[in-house]
């Protein structure tokens, strides 16, 4: 079966960098495109970021553009996000997308960003 499992998430200081991975598994992560996404309490979950299936397009929130960057490995069927200059805003729980026919999920992995 499809899954989606998320690492990466942590406490950094503003200004600080993070790296984020979706390991996938249960379908042919080459030719699926892939996102993030991010859910603060109490606000709806919003796009974050997106990646085609061969890596070669990537799209992002102007909320991030500049700062995050989306990447893929299609040999270790891992999507990343790196994130630089991290703002209290970013503070979210940060879920890993797919779309296969039909939308899913990871977990997610929590991001606080706080001095």
């Amino acid at each position: 079966q499809v899954q989606l499992v998320e690492s990466g998430g942590g406490l950094v200081q503003p200004g600080g960098s993070l790296r984020l991975s979706c390991a996938a598994s249960g379908f042919t992560f080459s030719s699926a495109g892939m996102s993030w996404y991010r859910q603060a309490p109490g606000k709806e979950r919003e796009f974050v970021a997106r990646i085609t299936s061969a890596g070669d397009i990537t799209t992002y929130a102007d909320s991030v553009k500049g700062r995050f960057t989306i990447s893929r490995d299609n040999a270790k069927n891992t999507v990343y996000l790196q994130m630089n200059n991290l703002k209290p805003d970013d503070t979210a729980v940060y879920y890993c997308r797919l779309f296969y026919g039909v939308i899913y999920w990871g977990k997610g992995t929590l991001v606080t960003v706080s001095s």
